[in-house]
Parts: C-alpha cells; sequence; structure tokens
C-alpha cells in the first residue's frame, strides 16, 4: 500500500477544537478554506472557487495546533487522505473524506510568528531527519 501525501494552504474556518480519547490520546479538529482564483481565458473575467476539508490531528501535534492557532488564521497542513464512513441513526449511509496531518504550520505568506519549542514527552520518538536546530 504506498503512503501518499497531499499538502494544503488555506484559512482555517473555525476554532480548533480539541478532545481527548478514553486512553488520554488528544485529537483536533479543524476546518480549512482552500480558495483558487484564476482568469477565464475567452472571457477575461476572473473567477474564483473554494473548497472545504477538514482536518485531524493526533497527540502533541494535536496539543500544539490547538494552542497555537484560531479561526481565520492562514495555515500549510500536510497529511494523508483518509476516507471515514458510518451509519446514520435513521439507517442512511454516510462517509467522507479527511486530512489526517502529519504536520501543520502558519504561512508565512502575509504574516510573521514567534516559534517557541516544546518540551518533548518521555517515549515519543523524534522524527527521522537531518536538520539542525539553532
Amino acid at each position: 500500500m504506498s503512503n501518499s501525501t497531499t499538502t494544503i494552504t488555506g484559512n482555517l474556518t473555525r476554532e480548533p477544537e480539541i478532545r481527548y480519547t478514553k486512553e488520554g490520546q488528544a485529537t483536533t479538529t479543524l476546518g480549512v478554506a482552500v480558495n483558487r482564483r484564476w482568469q477565464d481565458k475567452s472571457t477575461q473575467e476572473w473567477q474564483e472557487s473554494t473548497s472545504f476539508f477538514d482536518v485531524i490531528c493526533w497527540r502533541d501535534l494535536a496539543e500544539n495546533v490547538a494552542l497555537s492557532l484560531s479561526k481565520g488564521m492562514r495555515v500549510v497542513v500536510t497529511g494523508r487522505l483518509e476516507q471515514r464512513s458510518w451509519e446514520t441513526d435513521d439507517g442512511q449511509h454516510r462517509s467522507k473524506v479527511e486530512i489526517v496531518a502529519d504536520e501543520v504550520g502558519p504561512s508565512l505568506r502575509f504574516a510573521t510568528v514567534d516559534v517557541r519549542r516544546t518540551e518533548r514527552r518521555q517515549g515519543v520518538e523524534e522524527p527521522d531527519t537531518e536538520a539542525t536546530s539553532a
């Protein structure tokens, strides 16, 4: 099974909502609106389209997102697409595609940020990278 990754950049449509599972794992959900604007070559008129995505974050990422981001902020999200299905109380089948985030950060195209490193928890593995910190 291949591991495909997707990246979106857009604005948060609501405040990130943090919850905890019965096992104590943090999970945060957020909505991201991605706007696209283009000029129609035949009419020379500008066209716009907006797509809305639900994003799920887990563990430390979930807590950091809930503490750092708020509605309206421009963000960059990288993660994998997952389809979730369920049945409603009246027996209808529903499904949706969500992004399970690996990384979430503020977009610096129109803003600046003050980045602070959080303390690592015991037993949490660092990603395998060769980047060095200043």
